[in-house]
């Protein structure tokens, strides 16, 4: 068996601990867990049962940095809150030891910080970067990629995305109740349709119109005095390069839906469909009409375990562990760019509903001017978070702490330090 590839995961709230045990059911392939890092007791508590459950030996440490500094691992899972994955992501890359990155999406909570990760990168070739777009991996998504590849439905001219699910889970402070902490619904969550969407298309997007609000979920929340504004309900439109146009139909008080996402592409001689969870793809020509339409079945035998993306994860880290083994001759299959285009298509979706207009992409990473007390100072992003709003400043341009203290006293913002 090759040498065994040992895996640290920063940050072990649920998502870490998924990442876990897809871990452990991938053990066969020589895989194991040998270090988490999480601030959090009752984190570091859960993931270390688990670890036990396992048999695995597991060194728990409070911060990212102490564990980069440890040398105990190869591999990486970024899986703590998105605001933070940008500063981890920047230490991992500017650490002298090489370690393999899996970052869950959102890449980042900007385009800006995307951007920043993406140049700091391309100094480091030795490290291999994926990140965590999982969707791509579920059965019915990727048959019917597949089916889209193969020419089966001719050019794609639409692609109509609807997610009808239950709110967001409760996370550990309560951070994805805020879209200075999340980047937006339509970051947080829709991100991983819109890099479907792009990758039914062929094409790079151009233009985004949304509509969207917070109409049921989380209204009667109240933290620190701050009540919650990650919007429950949207309807985004992405129109891409080639002419083809997307649309997601998202819901997130919809619990009595049978399916959770249902996908259906169409193309200049046929359409595709794919159902999740109840993992079928319909298949049709338009020469054959209606009668013609076949029902497939999605399964993929490799599959240990289902977790809570309905075997995706296991997927993604086996196709990722490809990558590592094949030590720079196989590309991460979803790689920084890919997140970057996500990112950027759910922020011009939020920059839509705010705006109440249509918004082009350049949009959604092009600094605006904020002028106090007489001085003009570009930011990438103003962000509502509760009764204040938060400021993504465009890098290199400001860092004076004396700018924030001036904001504050006009009491509109609020700094939080991880925007510098």
């Amino acid at each position: 068996m090759a040498d065994i590839v040992k895996y640290g995961i920063i940050g072990v709230g649920m998502m870490g601990r998924e990442h876990l045990i897809n871990l452990f059911h991938l053990r066969t392939e020589g895989v194991a867990v040998v270090a988490v890092a999480d601030p959090h007791l009752s984190s570091q508590e859960q993931a270390q049962n688990l670890a036990q459950s396992f048999n695995w030996p597991l060194k728990v440490f409070s911060g990212h940095k102490e564990m980069l500094d440890s040398g105990l691992c190869d591999v990486l899972i970024v899986s703590s809150p998105n605001m933070t994955h940008c500063e981890i992501l920047m230490d991992i890359i500017s650490h002298p030891k090489c370690h393999h990155v899996l970052v869950e999406k959102p890449l980042c909570t900007t385009v800006a910080d995307c951007r920043k990760v993406i140049e700091a990168a391309k100094r480091r070739p030795d490290i291999l970067l994926q990140v965590g777009l999982e969707y791509r991996y579920m059965p019915p998504v990727a048959k019917l990629i597949d089916i889209v590849k193969g020419g089966t439905l001719g050019q794609i001219k639409m692609v109509a995305i609807r997610e009808h699910r239950f709110p967001f889970l409760v996370k550990v402070n309560n951070w994805n109740r805020f879209n200075c902490n999340s980047g937006g619904t339509l970051v947080e969550k829709c991100c991983h349709f819109f890099d479907l969407m792009r990758l039914f298309a062929g094409s790079n997007p151009v233009r985004v119109m949304a509509s969207g609000s917070i109409d049921v979920n989380h209204k009667d929340e109240i933290y620190d005095g701050m009540v919650p504004d990650i919007i429950d309900n949207a309807y985004v439109i992405v129109e891409f390069e080639n002419g083809s146009r997307g649309m997601l139909d998202l819901c997130m008080f919809a619990e009595g839906s049978k399916n959770e996402q249902e996908i259906s592409v169409i193309g200049e001689i046929g359409k595709g469909e794919a159902f999740v969870p109840e993992s079928i793809v319909r298949l049709g020509r338009r020469v054959e009409g209606r009668d013609g339409v076949k029902t497939l079945k999605a399964d993929d035998d490799r599959i240990k375990y289902e977790g809570l993306h309905h075997g995706s994860s296991y997927l993604e880290h086996l196709e990722f562990l490809s990558a590592i083994r094949a030590k720079g001759t196989q590309a991460p299959a979803v790689d920084l760019q890919d997140g970057l285009v996500s990112v950027a298509i759910g922020v011009a979706a939020q920059l839509s509903i705010e705006k109440g207009r249509l918004v082009t992409i350049e949009e959604s990473s092009t600094g605006q001017i904020l002028k106090v007390s007489g001085f003009s100072y570009v930011i990438e992003r103003i962000v509502k978070c509760g009764n204040h709003f938060i400021l993504h400043p465009v890098s290199g341009v400001f860092t004076s702490k004396a700018f924030y203290q001036t904001l504050y006293n006009h009491r509109k913002f609020l700094y939080f330090p991880h925007t510098i």
